[in-house]
């Protein structure tokens, strides 16, 4: 049973982390510093509650936010900049999945390989719905996208530590919104050929 509850609260930490990076790392290492539903200290990924760690994590979440709320976050919005924070998404879902598992059991490499697969598809999933809202919207109400976005990570993490079955729940309907977004760009691009 433990490690069923560990396994559903680092893929909730995972998918948290696909959604934005930096939020869920720093609920789960300040929940892990104070020994709260989760504990990094005496594994490999003791780092994740290091003070250093979580203050690095911090000044990239406050100057990714302050870009986007300013209007100066286009580049984190799509090409290269979208890509290397849905990349940091992934690898900190990846790390936390497995610290999740390490800190109760001697064998956390399949949470490496669940964090990354979770973190992938929670990231899809937002970053299409980002693409469809945002379009629909005039600059200032776009720009409060990524605010809700960090939301509903930090909700995620939270949930997935306090009550770690609710992670299913969380990433079931993360499911939910890709599958949904590939059914309308499918339908999408029928009515483009049907145009022809």
């Amino acid at each position: 049973m433990r490690a069923l509850l560990d396994t559903l609260q680092g893929a909730g930490l995972a998918g948290a982390s696909g959604i934005r990076p930096f939020l869920p790392a720093l609920v789960a290492g300040s929940f892990a510093s104070a020994d709260v539903g989760l504990d990094f200290d005496g594994t490999e990924f003791s780092f994740l509650e290091d003070p250093a760690f979580l203050a690095l994590v911090a000044i990239l979440f406050a100057v990714t936010l302050l870009l986007e709320v300013l209007g100066r976050g286009g580049f984190l919005q799509s090409g290269p900049g979208e890509a290397a924070l849905a990349g940091l998404g992934v690898g900190l879902g990846a790390l936390l999945f497995a610290g999740s598992l390490d800190d109760r059991f001697s064998t956390w490499w399949p949470g490496l390989v669940g964090g990354v697969i979770v973190a992938l598809l929670a990231g899809a999933a937002v970053r299409q719905l980002l693409h469809r809202t945002r379009s629909r919207l005039d600059a200032g109400a776009a720009r409060a996208l990524p605010i809700y976005a960090e939301g509903t990570a930090i909700i995620l993490a939270g949930a997935a530590i306090a009550l770690p079955p609710l992670s299913v729940l969380g990433i079931g309907f993360l499911a939910y919104l890709h599958l949904q977004g590939r059914r309308r760009e499918g339908e999408k691009y029928a009515g483009l050929r049907i145009l022809k």
